[in-house]
């Protein structure tokens, strides 16, 4: 009975009628009835151990007869500190800790209780001005990480329970879109969102507004959406956060541009692997259609709406629209030529609009704020805020989303931390697999669509993966093209071979000589010699937007570290140590006490020498594995 009230409730809040204030407060009344502990239950909060904390939780609570509630959030951003754990009492600011393994679990609950601060773990409190502070507890958003943040899109992610629709509405959730549904027409939406100046963040950048109106004026009446979240990059996993802490506003978003387009029927393309985002993705979609948010003349319109779940089986070509398209329909993920656009002739040859995760988070904001605020944000061409993926060599890894037009070193430095143990900052790959390099003279540059492709990189889906001196660039390139060929669909001549031809060139470069090979210096030179035009050539013939990227690793790491190929090719040496088989493995005859492990451990019997007297390595034997200089114990090996 109670829950039934609630949903009438809760209606009346979405039709704004004249109990918003009464229902809103009647929401945190309850909440504050006894103390919440929110656990950090995001894939990366559950990779750190966030399923023990919650566990450890239970188990306090039991053991003390404490009567708490317990939700599992999303991400908050900040990976690098998972597991993280809020707790709200009475009277008292929320308050987060960070490294909430299981065993600090006890400790922290007990000293929380008390109304005292713990001395250790405590990340920050949330500013809520009726409540009392913690004292020794900075202020979250004051942290050098939040504070630069603009977030929009992360605005609810790991604060709120995502499986609560109660929650999200209270906090404003659907009020976008009742007012869109009863107050403006599809072209007006169009023309709103094109005037915010928003841009696809899948990687395109192409305007958002303009692409509904190509679908919006096509004289066929069955339109479809789909939201694309599948994201395929390696250090990409925005969607899959955005999804798992805050999946309403993603349907919130979809229902929107389907109303715009004139579509009643949206999918959501979302790979498999990504379990929990699908789960409660589910359930959203659920508590949506219960509460009249999805299904039949929603709220007493007109506007029809059917949301889909397809998941897909992880292929990376399948981020193509055209071959996302196809593979919705059930056949092989491979992308056809253009024109015709999807805008145009997309999903069941009918006109389709494809947008990400990211894109369509932003436009209950939009709406909600108007397009101007939304485009005062941002550069020229380049409106409102960007999500990225922050992985690598950095103090601070996890989620950020900053105005577009802050610098990559704003970024990197002071909102990650920089890079850890001192060491040197080298590049940052920007964009995946279709992106490239960003080196230290660029790194001043502005973070918008523009810029990026100026310095030879993209913004693309907003992976952001940042390495240091210890990094080896042609190892980097050889990663990316390596992944690239295996994720190829086959379809084009230049993506397939091409894309082989130079993952075996740089296979070359990086392995060891065969001395009875007459032919490999020759082989290797005219391969490198050929390595950039080989590129171009894919760039400008193969069949779609995947392909015609692909070479951008390699060629973006030729030209920022050409002297590193060279090194490779001509010296035959790596000189950050990652390319195995060009080391060289020498024994100090000095600091060799003869104890035979290296010899007994070499896979190849590369190790020659008796038992007390120095040992030797053959050279032409050796692998170059490094199990000797692992195994001794008198630093006796060394690598050259």
């Amino acid at each position: 009975m109670q829950e039934k009230n609630n949903k009438y409730k809760i209606k009346e809040l979405l039709l704004n009628k004249q109990t918003d204030n009464v229902i809103i407060e009647d929401f945190y009344k309850q909440k504050a009835q006894k103390p919440i502990i929110y656990v950090g239950s995001g894939t990366c909060g559950l990779g750190a151990g966030a399923g023990k904390t919650y566990t450890a939780v239970v188990s306090y609570l039991e053991k003390n007869n404490i009567d708490a509630e317990i939700i599992k959030t999303g991400c908050i951003g900040l990976c690098s500190s998972e597991p993280l754990m809020d707790i709200e009492i009475e009277g008292m600011n929320r308050i987060s800790f960070e490294f909430a393994t299981a065993n600090k679990v006890e400790e922290i609950l007990s000293t929380v209780f008390q109304k005292e601060t713990p001395k250790s773990n405590v990340l920050g409190q949330f500013n809520s001005l009726p409540l009392k502070k913690w004292d020794n507890a900075p202020f979250i958003n004051d942290l050098p990480f939040f504070k630069p943040q603009k977030r929009i899109v992360l605005k609810n992610c790991g604060i709120v329970d995502p499986t609560s629709i109660d929650e999200y509405i209270v906090r404003g959730g659907y009020k976008s879109l009742i007012d869109t549904i009863k107050n403006d027409k599809p072209f007006d939406v169009c023309d709103e969102i094109e005037k915010s100046g928003l841009r696809g963040r899948g990687g395109g950048g192409f305007k958002t507004g303009t692409k509904w109106k190509f679908a919006l004026n096509s004289p066929v009446e069955q339109r479809y959406l789909i939201c694309n979240a599948d994201e395929g990059d390696p250090g990409a996993f925005m969607d899959r956060a955005v999804i798992e802490g805050d999946p309403h506003r993603l349907i919130e978003g979809i229902a929107i541009a389907a109303f715009a387009i004139k579509a009643d029927t949206a999918y959501v393309y979302i790979r498999a692997e990504y379990p929990l985002a699908i789960e409660r993705l589910i359930i959203a979609i659920e508590k949506a259609e219960e509460y009249g948010i999805l299904g039949k003349n929603i709220f007493g319109t007109s506007f029809n709406l059917k949301l889909k779940i397809k998941k897909g089986a992880g292929a990376f070509v399948c981020g193509e629209e055209t071959a996302l398209i196809h593979s919705i329909e059930g056949k092989r993920g491979m992308p056809r030529p253009r024109p015709p656009f999807p805008a145009e002739s997309g999903l069941f040859e009918k006109p389709t609009i494809i947008n990400n995760v990211e894109t369509l988070s932003n436009l209950p904001s939009i709406i909600e704020m108007g397009y101007e605020k939304f485009a005062a944000m941002g550069t020229e061409n380049s409106k409102g805020t960007k999500v990225f993926a922050l992985s690598g060599k950095v103090a601070l890894t996890g989620l950020v989303e900053i105005p577009m037009g802050t610098t990559v070193r704003d970024i990197i430095f002071n909102i990650a931390g920089g890079i850890p143990n001192d060491k040197k900052f080298k590049s940052v790959q920007i964009g995946g697999p279709s992106g490239g390099c960003i080196t230290e003279e660029n790194l001043d540059i502005p973070v918008d669509y523009d810029s990026l492709i100026e310095a030879g990189a993209m913004m693309g889906s907003g992976g952001l993966v940042v390495m240091d001196e210890d990094t080896c660039m042609v190892d980097v390139a050889k990663f990316f093209m390596d992944f690239i060929q295996r994720e190829s669909c086959g379809k084009c001549i230049p993506c397939r071979e091409g894309t082989r031809r130079m993952l075996e060139i740089l296979q070359d470069i990086t392995s060891k000589p065969v001395n009875n090979d007459k032919h490999q210096a020759l082989r290797r030179f005219k391969g490198v010699t050929q390595l950039e035009k080989l590129g171009q050539v894919i760039k400008e013939t193969s069949l779609c937007g995947l392909g015609q990227t692909a070479p951008n690793p390699v060629l973006s790491t030729i030209k920022w570290f050409k002297n590193e190929y060279e090194e490779h090719i001509f010296e035959r040496v790596c000189s950050a140590g990652v390319c195995t088989e060009l080391r060289t493995f020498v024994i100090d005859a000095q600091n060799c006490t003869g104890c035979t492990i290296c010899a007994r451990k070499c896979p190849t019997d590369a190790i020659i020498g008796s038992r007390k007297n120095a040992h030797y390595i053959i050279e032409d034997k050796c692998i170059s594995c490094g199990t000797c200089f692992d195994v001794c114990k008198f630093d006796a090996i060394s690598i050259s």
